[in-house]
């Protein structure tokens, strides 16, 4: 199972990453999974994960409760719903238009609602 895990967990990172630069590709939904892959399947990868110049700060943030600092969800959206809307301009196809804004409206309400606003304390 371990084997599995990991197998699943570097493929998640590989598409987290390439998520960063490929609009509609989800990055931190497969970095998620790669975490949760890592925590039970190889300590030494969950720890590159966690302390990773880039994006380390954000999973520990998000994997402690502390949520996602607001300015976060306002470029998540931003870029997502700009990426999206220039899907939905390109397609003919009105199930594929529909789907993109349903799977939209579903990020952003589950982003709103349901992953807690990090407080940033100023000193």
């Amino acid at each position: 199972m371990k084997i599995i895990l990991n197998v699943v967990g570097i493929l998640a990172v590989i598409l987290g990453v390439l998520g960063i630069f490929l609009p509609l590709l989800p990055t931190t939904p497969f970095l998620l999974l790669a975490s949760a892959c890592f925590v039970r399947a190889s300590p030494r990868m969950h720890n590159w994960l966690q302390t990773n110049p880039v994006f380390g700060k954000y999973l520990r943030n998000y994997e402690n409760g502390h949520g996602i600092p607001l300015r976060g969800k306002i470029w998540v959206l931003v870029f997502m719903w700009g990426s999206m809307s220039y899907s939905v301009w390109r397609t003919d196809m009105l199930w594929v238009r529909l789907l993109i804004v349903l799977i939209g409206a579903c990020v952003t309400i589950y982003l709103t609602r349901f992953v807690p606003t990090m407080r940033i304390d100023k000193k």
